[in-house]
């Protein structure tokens, strides 16, 4: 009966066990549910034989935005949503090999399309005596999405143009980016853990660091320029900003600094500076040039005018009229020499200016240049002499003369309006291909601070050089364009002797030296005798029949006096078209004088239209431009001759004889 009672009490034991055992059994699958049921991580539940879905947690659901019946029963490979974490067959076989499988990054679609970012994890492990896989995947995007936007920050630091560096409150570099390995030689990873005065020690004013440290104290920013240094030891100029590093509790942790290499800004602003100083002295000294231009043409035209005004006088007798009519003369030939100057300027400034090369004799040169300004040397009291440097049948060199002609003019004229007592010597010497010229005088002498723009354009007008002395002042710059032209180079070189108060030694005169291309002719001429002749009509020359074609009516009145000693018949007209029909009409004419610039038909046309019936007439072009081509259009159009307004008597007779005497 007791051991009945006992295996009774042994069997309930068991009895008590095995339902305390279920329900704790039970009590743990509720668990385990609510768990799974609640997880803030997607939980997918997988059969390890068959790879089909055999739970999912709402989680995941929600996630991804599909339905409960978009999972079970469903191969994880079949789940389109599913494909960018498993591919393939062969996919699945690497979660059925692997105890514990982990993806830390991988990308989902949701059902609106949406991309997200999840982090998976695979285990396997027995459930019911049988292997189950449960795959746990948790949202990272936005975890994802601030690591993109944390590189994306770091390479774009890193690739700004700056120099970016942070350092600790001790001067200890924690961060160091490419501009700055570009910009100061150093590496990265040289640099960090360095002190930044080591690696780029700076030129900072006392002033500078003082105002710095208090700003930065402060919490403020603060901005300067000086000079730092770089790895190799080379300087530059930087612009630096530092602004503090501060905790969240306002505590000063360390600087960023800022810099960029200004040196290609800093030759810029000079430059600019240059520029804009060099505009506003040209502006000033075109004004002046402009000033002086209005005094040098008012002047002379003060002396014609008024003069004439003069002999307008009955009373005046025949010494004063002679002596009134020299001053007109003089004034008259000052002012063609200034709007000539003018002229050429201006043909230079527009590059108009072309050089004619011909075969040019300069021991000829010299000898005309000589004989034209001894009257005028003369008068001053001045020695002038020339030195040629070859024999004459040697001097023959391919050049443009007038260009030489106009040069040497200049200096010569020059060397006699500085030069108050003396002498002035002009010649040549060849040497190292180069023939090279020289005025040399005892004038004033240039100053050296003035030997510096001299030969400038708009310089002259205005200096006190030559203040005292009249004259456009554009004499040498005309020059030197002319030099350049041909090839060569003008300077000048004071001339001095030693002082008797202090050995000093002091300027006694000048001497402009210039040089051309020594392009000697292969061709030997016999000496050329210089010679003074009267270009004027003689009482031999051939009486001609002229036709005069002007339309200015002073004009007209000036050649036909001019022509008279020529003529034996002077025609008239005004215009193109009648100047075509009187020669039609008259084929006896010997000359025409042509205007080139009427209304109507031009001078140009009416040449090109005469010369298809009449070859032998002797056509001489006038024109009151003279600009640069002119003589090579009045020559294209079929004119034998060109001569510019104002005409001289002259060069007039000289050409006219020329072709008749």
């Amino acid at each position: 009966m007791k051991k009945a009672l006992e295996n009774h009490n042994t069997v309930k034991e068991k009895g008590e066990k095995k339902s305390d055992l279920k329900e704790a059994l039970i009590a743990s699958e509720i668990r385990y549910r609510r768990l799974f049921e609640s997880a803030k991580d997607g939980i997918l539940i997988l059969d390890a034989e068959t790879g089909m879905i055999v739970d999912v947690n709402p989680f995941l659901i929600n996630l991804l935005g599909y339905s409960k019946s978009d999972f079970i029963e469903k191969a994880i490979w079949e789940i389109g949503f599913l494909n960018d974490i498993i591919e393939n067959k062969e996919k699945f076989a690497e979660l059925q090999q692997n105890k514990y499988v982990r993806y830390e990054d991988l990308p989902l679609k949701t059902s609106t399309g949406n991309k997200i970012h999840v982090e998976f994890v695979s285990n396997v492990y027995i459930e019911n005596q049988k292997e189950v896989i449960q795959c746990n995947i948790r949202d990272i995007t936005e975890r994802i999405n601030i690591q993109n936007e944390i590189k994306f920050q770091v390479d774009l630091i890193n690739n700004v143009g700056q120099a970016i560096v942070a350092t600790d409150l001790q001067g200890t570099v924690i961060y160091w980016n490419n501009a700055a390995e570009k910009i100061y030689g150093w590496l990265s990873s040289e640099a960090i853990g360095q002190n930044i005065i080591h690696l780029t020690p700076a030129q900072q004013t006392k002033e500078q660091a003082i105002d710095s440290m208090q700003k930065l104290s402060m919490g403020q920013t603060w901005a300067g320029e000086f000079l730092v240094k770089r790895k190799d030891g080379s300087s530059f100029p930087a612009f630096v900003t530092d602004t503090p590093m501060v905790s969240s509790d306002g505590e000063l942790k360390g600087i960023i600094g800022i810099s960029s290499d200004v040196t290609e800004r800093k030759r810029n602003e000079l430059e600019l500076i240059l520029a804009k100083e060099k505009a506003e002295e040209s502006e000033r000294l075109k004004s002046a040039f402009l000033a002086n231009m209005s005094h040098e043409i008012r002047t002379p035209m003060n002396g014609i005018l008024g003069f004439t005004e003069l002999l307008k006088n009955i009373d005046l007798n025949g010494e004063q009229q002679q002596q009134y009519i020299g001053i007109i003369e003089k004034s008259g030939a000052r002012l063609l020499n200034i709007i000539n100057d003018i002229i050429s300027i201006s043909k230079i400034e527009s590059k108009e200016t072309r050089i004619t090369v011909t075969e040019t004799n300069v021991n000829e040169l010299m000898a005309f240049i000589y004989h034209f300004f001894k009257p005028e040397a003369a008068k001053k009291n001045l020695k002038f002499s020339f030195k040629n440097g070859l024999s004459t049948k040697d001097a023959f060199v391919n050049t443009d003369r007038e260009k030489i002609y106009a040069i040497l003019t200049n200096l010569v004229k020059n060397a006699i309006k500085f030069t108050q007592s003396g002498y002035i010597e002009t010649g040549y010497n060849v040497k190292n291909g180069f023939i090279e010229f020289y005025v040399s005088d005892s004038g004033t002498g240039i100053p050296l601070e003035q030997r510096e723009y001299i030969f400038e354009r708009f310089r002259q007008g205005n200096e006190t050089l030559t203040s005292n002395y009249e004259g456009a002042g554009l004499g040498l710059s005309i020059s030197k364009a002319y030099v350049e032209m041909l090839g060569g180079k003008i300077w000048i070189k004071n001339r001095t002797a030693e002082s008797s108060l202090n050995g000093d030694r002091e300027i006694t005169g000048s001497v402009f030296y210039f040089t051309i291309p020594a392009n000697f002719t292969q061709k030997i001429k016999p000496d050329i005798a210089v010679k003074v002749v009267d270009n004027e009509a003689k009482g031999n020359a051939k009486k001609l029949k002229i036709l005069l074609v002007e339309d200015d009516f002073n004009s007209e009145l000036l050649m036909r006096a001019y022509l008279k000693m020529f003529a034996k018949e002077i025609l008239h007209v005004s215009n193109g078209i009648d100047a075509v029909n009187i020669c039609k009409k008259n084929d006896d004419i010997d000359l025409i004088l042509m205007d080139i610039n009427m209304l109507g038909m031009n001078g140009y046309e009416a040449t090109r239209n005469i010369r298809t019936f009449n070859n032998h007439v002797v056509i001489i072009a006038q024109t009151a431009y003279a600009l640069s081509g002119d003589k090579e259009k009045v020559i294209a159009a079929g004119c034998n001759n060109y001569i510019s307004k104002p005409i001289s008597h002259h060069v007039l007779c000289k050409m006219i004889n020329s072709y008749f005497n």
